[in-house]
């Protein structure tokens, strides 16, 4: 079988969990890792047998490297946009993590860069190509629970309570410096974790009729701005403008969880773990209640990285569906300006 050859740029906690699913995927093989980082290389290169040739500290020199199909940018959100265009310069695909940029005015840059170039762009929501987000849509396109009404979706963690020895909980204090809570990193709970509810509420308000992104309302916004200035506890409406609303929210402060209820005029339907999907169940529960269990790879990212590589195996140059077009990222993205501002 042909394998499309990836390598990554930076070299984080994803990029970890990115790397671990190649074991698993055979149409696809990680080639090439670049970090400034020398532990992590030296980390990389052993426990996922990166060649001597293929290990770069510079960038730069991952981005030269001719043997490579696709690049994997894995660098903080702040960084995203100048190597997104270092990679079009470069004639490389990309595939970026999300958020695909800090700002939409990035995405739309972007979007005029790489409008003449033979280049393949996504921004990597794993989740989206989990067989649960497929299941799904059918069920709403056969209308299982009628017709759509509202979805409730959330992201969050309590990443700021800590315990200490007698067993009392105390707030951390937010570090200046960490990716998540610096603002000029990109840092915030709506660009790290909101990004999910909001990519996920326009798929499905795509599926409603009378869709037009130029109908989006942010509406209701409640956002609690840390000591370092960025959110951490962030709650909005998305009104479609076409009797179909989102209600999303995103905290690094409340164990807000990671499940989806989408409500439709006969039944819901709940999704316990839209995410990760690490036990997939999707409840039905209205006039006929039922449990549906969807199995896939243990690994989230097996899916991304398998679907991704049969699209430039067949040389298309943007993701099969459900995943997002660079037009999908640039109106998603507008949501998200919408929402911090």
């Amino acid at each position: 079988m042909k394998q499309i050859n990836w390598g990554i740029l930076g070299l984080g906690n994803i990029a970890l969990k990115f790397a671990e699913a190649f074991k698993s995927v055979k149409n696809a093989r990680l080639l090439s890792i670049s970090s400034k980082d020398i532990h992590k290389l030296n980390y990389f290169k052993k426990n996922f047998k990166i060649e001597n040739e293929y290990c770069f500290n510079r960038y730069e020199d991952l981005l030269k490297c001719s043997d490579l199909d696709i690049i994997y940018i894995a660098l903080p959100n702040s960084l995203h946009f100048d190597w997104i265009v270092k990679c079009i310069e470069n004639e490389k695909n990309i595939l970026v993590e999300k958020p695909a940029t800090i700002k939409s005015s990035e995405v739309a840059e972007i979007m005029s860069f790489i409008k003449d170039k033979n280049l393949f762009f996504s921004e990597a929501f794993m989740y989206l190509y989990h067989p649960q987000i497929l299941k799904i849509i059918n069920l709403i396109n056969e209308k299982t629970i009628g017709k759509l009404v509202s979805m409730e979706s959330f992201f969050g963690n309590d990443i700021l309570t800590k315990r200490n020895i007698f067993g009392f909980k105390k707030k951390k204090k937010l570090d200046k410096d960490h990716r998540l809570f610096n603002k000029n990193l990109g840092g915030g709970a709506i660009l790290d974790l909101g990004c999910y509810p909001v990519s996920f509420s326009t798929l499905l308000a795509k599926l409603t009729s009378n869709f037009d992104y130029q109908n989006i309302k942010v509406l209701n916004k409640k956002l609690d701005i840390g000591d370092t200035g960025v959110d951490i506890d962030s709650y909005a409406e998305i009104d479609f403008g076409n009797d179909f609303k989102s209600y999303i929210g995103a905290s690094f402060s409340k164990n807000l969880g990671k499940s989806t209820k989408i409500k439709g005029t006969e039944s819901n339907l709940i999704i316990e773990d839209t995410w990760q999907a690490d036990s997939s169940c999707i409840r039905i529960i209205g006039k006929k209640n039922q449990e549906i269990k969807v199995n896939s790879y243990k690994n989230i990212y097996c899916n991304e990285i398998e679907i991704l590589s049969n699209c430039l195996l067949e040389n298309k140059k943007f993701p099969s569906y459900p995943g997002l077009s660079i037009e999908d990222s640039y109106e998603n993205m507008k949501i998200l300006d919408k929402w911090i501002n």
